[in-house]
């Protein structure tokens, strides 16, 4: 497996991360089973492992962590704080305050003394960046932290962390993590541009659409969804945004198999091969899953099959907003000027 930079970090990570949402009472309850499946993950030379303290209620980190005694050295280890973690006003968030107690919290959970990246899950309308900058700089200066990066932060908003961290100088964000897919297209118009101009790494998310492009929803077969970390919109098959993504996807299935691969092989390659994007976050549930993502790794997309994938869904493009992590805020009845 090739590696990439991480930005201008210096950090080797392969094009794919492993993603573990799906691993504890989300998705895989088999703990030792989502161990193996960490483990083939490694021997198949991914060196990059994303999780959350929220997922599960922190059980993905602990499973993580169990997953990595003896072979904490061999990943770059990045985790993520911010959503709610319990009850109370200070339990979530970016503030100084629960900064410091989620970092401790994960800590514990990864059975680790460091994190490689600590990331902002979600940007905060409530409060300046500073405050999270400045808290985050004083981990990295303890090294409990290597680096921090951000996650469904808008182009202003990437741009409004670098110049804060410039002007008080203050450790930068040097990676982004965004949604993308063939489906969901929105970052190509202003973040990938955006973080390629200040040099920072891009890890995607959902690069299968949440299933969408795994093939587990076609025409002639739509389940309902099973993982409650899923949004309902996002499947409501009466939507026609999502008529229209089935569509979409009978014609990308069709493309994959005359271009010799699978779907899921198809729209993996499609994320890494953007020159802005470093990695792309596979969320594998079961060994089955992981199994038939590794190979997108190898995969490289011809002229001719990114240019059909473009008449398909254009450059830039999201079929159904439910689909999207920005503009949520600015565009709630509260955030509106009427």
């Amino acid at each position: 497996m090739d590696y990439r930079l991480l930005g201008r970090t210096g950090l080797e990570v392969s094009p794919l991360c492993l993603g573990t949402m799906m691993f504890g009472a989300w998705g895989n309850k088999d703990a030792d089973d989502s161990i193996r499946v960490i483990h083939h993950a490694m021997d198949a030379g991914i060196n990059f492992i994303d999780t959350a303290d929220v997922y599960s209620a922190g059980e993905s980190e602990e499973i993580v962590g169990q997953a990595l005694q003896g072979r904490r050295d061999d990943v770059v280890l990045a985790t993520k704080f911010f959503m709610p973690m319990g009850e109370g006003p200070n339990r979530s968030g970016g503030s100084r305050k629960w900064i410091m107690q989620a970092v401790e919290d994960s800590l514990r959970r990864l059975g680790t003394d460091y994190i490689d990246l600590y990331q902002v899950h979600r940007p905060s309308a409530l409060m300046d960046v500073e405050e999270t900058l400045g808290a985050l700089t004083d981990l990295v200066h303890q090294g409990k932290v290597r680096y921090i990066g951000s996650s469904s932060y808008s182009g202003s908003q990437i741009v409004e962390a670098q110049l804060a961290s410039r002007e008080g100088r203050l450790a930068r964000f040097v990676t982004e993590q965004p949604p993308y897919s063939i489906l969901v297209r929105g970052i190509e118009e202003d973040i990938l541009p955006t973080t390629q101009r200040h040099g920072m790494g891009t890890l995607t998310y959902s690069p299968l659409a949440g299933g969408w492009l795994s093939g587990k929803w076609r025409k002639d077969a739509a389940p309902v969804p099973t993982s409650g970390a899923r949004p309902k919109a996002r499947f409501n098959m009466e939507s026609p945004a999502n008529q229209q993504k089935l569509d979409v996807v009978e014609a990308l299935a069709q493309l994959a198999e005359d271009a010799g691969m699978s779907l899921i092989e198809l729209s993996i390659a499609f994320v890494i091969n953007h020159p802005g994007v470093t990695s792309a976050i596979i969320g594998p549930r079961t060994m089955e899953q992981i199994v038939s993502q590794l190979p997108a790794a190898d995969v490289r997309l011809s002229a001719q099959v990114l240019d059909r994938i473009d008449e398909l869904v254009a450059p830039g493009r999201t079929l159904n907003p439910d689909d999207d992590s920005y503009g949520a805020n600015e565009l709630l009845a509260k955030a509106r000027r009427r």
